[in-house]
């Protein structure tokens, strides 16, 4: 870890997000507004994190330029200027500021539909032109109608909040909404057709990926109740603006109103000089509050991520909660370096991991600490960097197959790691868990039960269970000048095989390596290297 994190910031990001930095240590941040990629890349190199809003994109080759990149922040919510599966490829980070603007858009959604209801732009319009054209502009109320929204996250769940304090009727179509997330909402689940036919406005908050482009499109439109009007606060492609401008052409839509457009700045198109039409220039978050908002919120991400390796609102790695993250620092560091004494243990290729938590180390944070494992079991044997970010990826290149779960059988442990890999070198198992809450040990690897400390330099030594055997192991390391730090064996029935886990200070030369297994009862030695103690 660097003595300092080097941040570059391309963008306008406000005195309250450079303060996050200012007061923590190991931070240095420099300004420089950039929109380009090309000034990008020649920018880059040295910095471990870079933080854009819409400014300039993140492309491949700019994250081939910053070699020493770790993390990518993104000042608002969409990261469609970022290359994100080049930046996991690279093990680069991506964060963004989901919470920081949701208010702001979804005020700003409601702003339209009343807008749209009373026809205050195109009647603002007329004004200007000097025309006093009231009977013109009649409107509706919103009292009473049904407002359908299509996808409840975030921002979803604060418009029908700000509906319900208009008096209107709410139903919601999200795939991922349950029962009891709608009623905490007040809201009515129903199908999409069920929102299409009964909503009296329809407004859109949800991501545009592969299965929501072109979702209100022909066939969607003509399915919605005569009249309806339509909001987009959300993503361009989401609503077809070709099949939005024959609804309204026809009048089964009658109005509609798009912050968002399938291209940005948008090419002419008869939609937008429809007088039935509101246009804003994707003003969702475009406000003080919000700006400063998921400026600080980047700021955090960026810090968490710099400082432990996850950040909350991490788009390409495990994301947990920040009391999560808290709760989980000490088992991640355990399940990497149980990953890294498989690594070096299993005597062969591996072909399946099967990792399982029990305890505190269960729970939300499962992703997280398998992820931690897969670092653990692959950086040992790569050159290449192996992270958080990109460990699961690497594995699934590498053909590895992972399975990760919970278990809640009780055992000799309350809270354990295990971990289990199999390969040409056979079936191995590794358990690890804390004590004192904070330190690692490895109580059990293969049907060996130990209490080792998993740190450092350690020697790992098969031996046949007869006297002597620890005495003439400490002899030898002594005579070669091995300092021993700790010992811990392990052993099955009497007179069986037993193991030895010796911690010494220094790496072990081959000969001294060669010197163990020559003595008698030896079975193997091997070295295993394991980070330091808090490293």
């Amino acid at each position: 870890m660097p003595d300092t994190f080097r941040v570059l910031v391309t963008c306008p990001l406000g005195e309250a997000a450079l303060d996050r930095f200012a007061t923590r240590p190991g931070f240095s941040v420099r300004v420089e507004p950039i929109n380009d990629p090309e000034a990008l890349a020649r920018t880059v190199p040295g910095f471990h994190a870079v933080i854009v809003r819409s400014n300039v994109k993140v492309t491949e080759a700019v994250l081939d330029a910053g070699k020493d990149l770790r993390v990518v922040g993104r000042a608002g919510i969409g990261v469609d200027n970022i290359d994100v599966d080049a930046a996991t490829r690279r093990g680069v980070a991506v964060v963004n500021a989901p919470g920081g603007n949701v208010v702001t858009t979804a005020e700003h959604a409601v702003a339209l539909l009343l807008g749209l209801a009373r026809k205050i732009p195109q009647a603002c319009a007329s004004m200007k032109a000097r025309r006093w054209d009231k009977k013109r502009f009649l409107g509706r109320e919103l009292r009473g109608k049904t407002l359908g929204i299509v996808g409840v996250g975030r921002v979803g769940s604060v418009v029908a909040e700000l509906a319900q304090g208009l008096r209107m009727r709410v139903i919601a179509y999200d795939p991922y909404l349950t029962d009891d997330r709608a009623g905490q909402l007040g809201v009515e689940r129903v199908d999409l057709d069920g929102l299409l036919s009964r909503a009296d406005a329809i407004t859109v908050h949800t991501p545009l990926t592969p299965e929501t482009r072109g979702l209100l499109g022909e066939d969607a439109l003509a399915r919605v109740k005569p009249g309806v009007l339509v909001v987009n606060c959300a993503r361009g492609g989401i609503v077809d603006e070709d099949a939005l401008e024959r609804a309204v052409e026809d009048g089964r839509v009658a109005g509609a109103a798009l912050d968002v457009f399938e291209q940005e700045p948008p090419p002419p198109h008869p939609l937008y000089d429809r007088e039935e039409v509101v246009l804003t220039p994707h003003l969702g978050a475009s406000t003080k509050e919000a700006q400063e908002g998921v400026a600080v919120e980047v700021a955090d991400n960026v810090i968490a991520f710099l400082s432990t390796g996850v950040a909350p609102n991490a788009l390409n790695a495990p994301s947990v909660p920040l009391e999560t993250l808290q709760r989980l620092g000490p088992f991640l560091d355990l399940a990497e370096r149980l990953g890294a004494f498989l690594s070096q243990t299993a005597g062969g290729p591996i072909e399946r991991v099967e990792i399982t938590c029990h305890g505190r180390a269960a729970g939300d944070g499962t992703d997280l600490v398998a992820a931690s494992v897969l670092k653990g079991l692959l950086a040992p044997a790569l050159s290449a960097r192996v992270n958080l970010v990109n460990a699961p990826a690497v594995a699934r290149e590498r053909g590895l197959r992972v399975l990760a779960g919970t278990s809640t059988e009780v055992g000799d442990f309350t809270d354990l790691v295990s971990v289990r890999v199999v390969g040409d070198g056979g079936d191995r198992r590794i358990d690890g868990t804390l004590f004192g809450r904070r330190e690692p040990r490895i109580v059990r690897f293969d049907d060996f039960r130990l209490d080792a400390v998993p740190e450092g330099n350690l020697i790992l030594i098969y031996n046949r269970d007869v006297p002597g055997v620890i005495g003439a192991i400490g002899t030898c390391l002594g005579e070669h000048g091995v300092n021993i730090s700790g010992m811990h064996n392990g052993r099955g029935e009497p007179g069986g095989t037993a193991i030895n886990l010796v911690n010494v200070d220094g790496t072990v030369e081959d000969g001294v390596l060669d010197a163990l297994r020559g003595l008698p009862n030896i079975l193997s030695a091997r070295q295993v290297l394991l980070p330091p103690a808090g490293g």
